[in-house]
């Protein structure tokens, strides 16, 4: 099982800060750093300093870490034209030395977009499959060659096809709960299939969705690595659990239930459940990016268990 370290900026942090967590994930042995890619604060917190791109940042921390792999959960295809994201993605990808994960996604926060002055199209599922389509195509075109498409809402032509990913080829993750389209696009497109925030129920039915529609499409289920995002809260105590749930503004029990928090034996436990129906990658959602006192005891009492 992967325990992977996923932030959420648009809270309110730095570069400063995610560099500092990105440091300590990759010092404390935890497979890589995610972030989301949002541009505006979600619920009751003041999100200062402001937003931060999320491929600026994955930039930066591309030169400044070694081994961590770095992506998003998930980049909104509302908020780029794929070419340039294919552009963008590649030269992170060369700039890391080949650790770049591309999760992309629909986008949904239409509060942002109005913010920011970015178009919020009423068909967002159909421009994702065509970007999902340029950008994997771009990637795999041949040096040389060229690459054309002609989609309803996309025109390529003649394009180069440059630069090309350190890897001969970027992980993509598609996720989500949508019964019929998401699980059909990941079999399509996706190396990675990911929850967020599902129960273990949740998790094993729509797991199964992406499995059948794999096969369907004449790919092996076992071909792509099914994962989960969840909300991390872990205390050597009740009292620390307790302060930590307080600290982000969340009830024990919601947690518990929900998420995966509590003492580093329940968390443990959990997680194993996750596990027993093929989830093989968990992404732990970090939402107090100041206390690395907990990342280091998920990484001495729960990760060390799962390794």
């Amino acid at each position: 099982m992967d325990l992977r370290i996923f932030t959420e900026p648009q809270q309110g942090a730095t570069y400063d800060t995610l560099l500092t967590v990105a440091k300590a994930a990759e010092d404390l042995g935890f497979d890589a750093f995610f972030r989301s890619d949002h541009y505006v604060r979600m619920g009751n917190v003041d999100g200062l300093p402001g937003p931060t791109d999320a491929w600026i940042t994955l930039a930066g921390l591309a030169r400044e870490t070694r081994r961590i792999r770095l992506g998003t959960l998930m980049t909104a295809a509302t908020f780029r034209l794929p070419g340039v994201l294919a552009i963008q993605v590649a030269q992170v990808d060369q700039m890391s030395g080949g650790r770049v994960e591309l999760g992309l996604g629909a986008g949904w926060f239409e509060e942002e977009h109005k913010a920011y002055g970015i178009p919020f199209p009423k068909d967002k599922f159909a421009r994702l499959e065509e970007q999902l389509e340029i950008v994997t195509g771009l990637w795999a075109t041949k040096l040389g060659a060229t690459f054309d498409f002609h989609g309803r809402y996309y025109d390529l032509t003649d394009s180069p096809a440059l630069p090309k990913p350190a890897q001969e080829k970027i992980p993509v993750l598609i996720g989500g709960h949508g019964a019929t389209r998401t699980p059909r696009l990941a079999a399509r497109y996706a190396d990675e299939f990911n929850i967020p925030f599902a129960s273990v129920e949740d998790s094993e039915r729509q797991f199964g969705r992406v499995r059948a529609a794999a096969e369907e499409a004449g790919r092996r289920a076992d071909e792509l690595t099914y994962s989960n995002a969840l909300v991390v809260c872990v205390g050597r105590d009740d009292q620390e659990v307790a302060r930590r749930a307080a600290a982000i503004g969340r009830e024990v029990d919601e947690l518990k239930a929900h998420g995966l928090a509590g003492s580093p034996a329940e968390v443990v436990d959990k997680i194993g459940r996750y596990a027993e129906i093929g989830s093989r990658r968990i992404y732990l959602q970090v939402l107090d990016l100041a206390d690395l006192d907990h990342l280091e005891l998920i990484s001495a009492q729960v990760q060390s268990q799962l390794s």
